[in-house]
């Protein structure tokens, strides 16, 4: 028995650069979307130019445009454009992540695209979305990660304002549009209409601050660096140990009992000063360099074996090369190997949704440039191969 992929006979049209865009095209090809990704003739994607590089290929291009075809288009060229017009009504979905008003200009934005196919969901990936007075300002994930207010919660203290390791702005932008066309197309199913997806990087930013903007609206105090703890829990952060770093998590009274008994210190859930998670957050100055003694005395891999065996939440700070070989990660296939035609055997991360009938698939390496010229300008724009060659001596592919 054959199965099905979740997304198979959905088809993308790609115009994505960079990450934002091509992240999300990534989801929906990992869950079995046919994603054609539309790229500059002669250069691609900027990101193909982004190292650490395998030979003349980048690793980072290659990362988030698996599962994914390639064709050249020369949109400054007409030809080109009404290339795209004619492959329109055989795809679902049209992703761009340029700057607002680009593909309108080329005559390929929405308004114009619907006109040639109903049904098509169209999503825009931008910094600032098309509306409001930054909507064409040009954004990359340092500037929203810094507008979007999560660098004034991120670092030690205010002094140091600090960017999240992983370019987050850019990856909730994918994930949300990703969501966004699931939506779009669940719609679809039940009304026959396509529709336009509008995700701003910046909106996302401003959507995954959760506690941080509720607390300012309910304390009228503005949130600010706190290092690794939580500013409404305790404890909850980071400890030194005799080898190095341990993260606890104590979500409520009843793990900070077993918790105490299990180092000793049964008197401390008893301390008015720590008897709740209200006592033990306002007092946190006071009960800090009481944990740290205590962390000390142990080295981490002890200390996650005796919490865990009473079941206090905590865990080690892996740095890359442990979390790549953690066996939890491995057993979820979160590492894959991909054989790529240039550069050989490459291992990326996997697909994390997990689905029991159609799961997601790493099935094929990101595509060479152009590589899938012929099989899809002939299938989709009817074009001969004489045409083709035409096209590309003149550069319009």
């Amino acid at each position: 028995m054959i199965s099905l992929k979740a997304l198979e006979g959905i088809r993308v049209l790609d115009f994505t650069r960079v990450l934002a865009g091509p992240f999300c095209t990534m989801v929906l090809a990992d869950l079995g979307a046919e994603v054609v990704k539309v790229e500059r003739p002669g250069v691609g994607d900027d990101s193909r130019a982004f190292g650490p590089f395998i030979g003349q290929e980048s690793a980072y291009f290659m990362s988030i445009n698996r599962n994914k075809k390639s064709i050249t288009l020369n949109l400054k060229d007409q030809r080109a454009v009404e290339i795209v017009k004619k492959m329109i009504p055989h795809f679902d979905v049209v992703v761009e992540n340029f700057r607002p008003g680009v593909m309108d200009r080329l005559g390929l934005g929405y308004e114009s695209l619907k006109e040639l196919n109903p049904r098509l969901i169209y999503a825009s990936s931008s910094g600032f979305g098309h509306t409001g007075p930054y909507s064409q300002l040009p954004a990359y994930d340092l500037i929203v990660q810094g507008m979007g207010g999560i660098m004034s919660i991120t670092g030690p203290d205010e002094q140091h304002p600090t960017k999240v390791g992983s370019s987050i702005a850019d990856i909730f932008a994918g994930v949300f549009c990703a969501i966004g066309i699931l939506a779009a197309l669940n719609h679809r199913e039940k009304t026959g209409e396509g529709q336009k997806v509008d995700v701003s990087m910046l909106d996302c930013q401003v959507a995954i601050l959760e506690n941080a903007i509720s607390r300012y609206f309910v304390t009228g105090k503005i949130p600010t660096p706190i290092g690794n703890r939580h500013p409404s829990i305790a404890p909850f952060a980071t400890f030194k140990t005799q080898d190095g770093f341990i993260n606890i998590a104590i979500g409520n009274d009843f793990i900070w009992n077993r918790f105490c008994n299990l180092v000793g210190r049964p008197e401390l859930a008893e301390d008015s000063r720590f008897i709740s998670n209200e006592a033990r957050n306002n007092n946190w100055e006071e009960l800090e360099p009481i944990l740290e003694e205590i962390m000390a005395k142990d080295n981490t891999a002890a200390w996650i074996e005796k919490l865990r065996s009473v079941g206090v939440p905590c865990g080690p700070i892996n740095n890359i090369e442990q979390l790549v070989n953690d066996p939890q990660v491995l057993e979820r296939e979160m590492i894959v190997e991909v054989e790529h035609p240039v550069a050989g055997n490459l291992k990326m991360p996997g697909c994390p949704i997990k689905m029991s009938k159609t799961p997601g698939k790493i099935e094929k390496p990101a595509p060479l440039l152009g590589g899938d010229n012929e099989e899809i300008l002939t299938r989709f724009a009817g074009l001969s191969k004489e045409e083709l060659k035409t096209l590309q001596e003149e550069e319009v592919i």
